[in-house]
């Protein structure tokens, strides 16, 4: 990573504009440091205690190395889809019925797995900012190196990134714009279900949703929702608690015959570039199970 010094932050050291400027971690720093050309000024070798001059060119080795990349996540080829990719960050639209991390009884079929497959000729390390259920698909971020996992995990900390699905309910959702909110905690003797609970409960976590009714047919509502919290299951927790679990989800309610997992998609995702400080956003279109539940073919929020 290169960086060209400008007249702001002449004077600075090393060290300031890796904490201010770029929001390294102190981990993160340390790595650079131990590196033997982590941390080069104009091309010498330097410590973070060295002053930047206007004009400068500091360079970082934010590239990942072989021997960081995790031996327990074998590269093993899936059909995946990328929506947007640079140095920094990778977006696939991740498939249902795909789990997102390597886990007990899933160790070869995994988001991880196909990415390392996709970068099976560098060094790459998994770092994925927002996670989706196994039976979720759409949209998920992935930093490609630490300084970019580390302003995405601060803005996802911050509430700046904005999360928005599509998920078809149960019936008739009233009123057909609103907000669930309130506490969710894990379900006694389960370390997967969760479910709503009072604010004084042990391991209760405040959770908001806000939805809006954007069609309805077959009995069947079709909503766009963004969680502007981060819980697990939240989504799922919250309208199977309002009576309109969301069609397919067998944790929260019935299996469907119409398809095989809940029918929830991660369709767009809003944050700031870590690099380049720009407003983006990535969206995802409607995967064809979804579709198929509906008899569409094609919805477009």
């Amino acid at each position: 990573m290169d960086i060209i010094i400008g007249a702001s932050d002449a004077g600075t050291t090393v060290l300031c504009y890796l904490t201010k400027r770029l929001n390294l971690s102190h981990r993160a720093i340390s790595r650079l440091k131990r590196l033997e050309n982590g941390i080069t000024l104009d091309g010498r070798r330097v410590t973070v205690r060295a002053l930047l001059c206007e004009g400068s060119l500091l360079s970082l080795m934010c590239e990942d190395l072989p021997e960081e990349v995790n031996p327990y996540i074998e590269p093993v080829f899936h059909e995946l889809s990328i929506l947007y990719e640079d140095e920094d960050i990778v977006i696939p639209n991740k498939p249902g019925k795909m789990p997102t991390h390597i886990s007990r009884g899933h160790t070869r079929d995994t988001l991880a797995n196909a990415l390392a497959y996709y970068y099976r000729d560098v060094p790459f390390v998994f770092r994925s900012v927002n996670r989706l259920d196994r039976d979720t698909s759409g949209v998920c971020i992935i930093a490609k190196n630490r300084k970019s996992a580390g302003a995405l995990s601060e803005q996802l900390a911050l509430g700046l990134i904005c999360k928005k699905y599509i998920a078809v309910l149960s019936g008739r959702i009233l009123p057909e714009c609103g907000t669930i909110e309130g506490y969710i905690r894990r379900t006694q003797n389960s370390i997967i279900t969760r479910c709503v609970c009072e604010k004084d409960e042990e391991g209760a976590k405040y959770a908001k949703t806000e939805y809006r009714l954007i069609g309805y047919e077959n009995n069947m509502s079709i909503v766009e929702c963004e969680p502007k919290t981060g819980r697990t299951h939240q989504l799922r927790v919250h309208f199977a608690s309002v009576g309109h679990p969301i069609v397919g989800d067998s944790l929260y309610s019935i299996p469907s015959p119409q398809i095989s997992r809940q029918a929830l998609h991660a369709f767009s995702i809003s944050f700031i570039h870590p690099s380049s400080g720009e407003k983006m956003t990535v969206s995802a279109p409607v995967p064809d199970d979804i579709l198929s539940l509906l008899g569409r073919k094609e919805l477009h929020p």
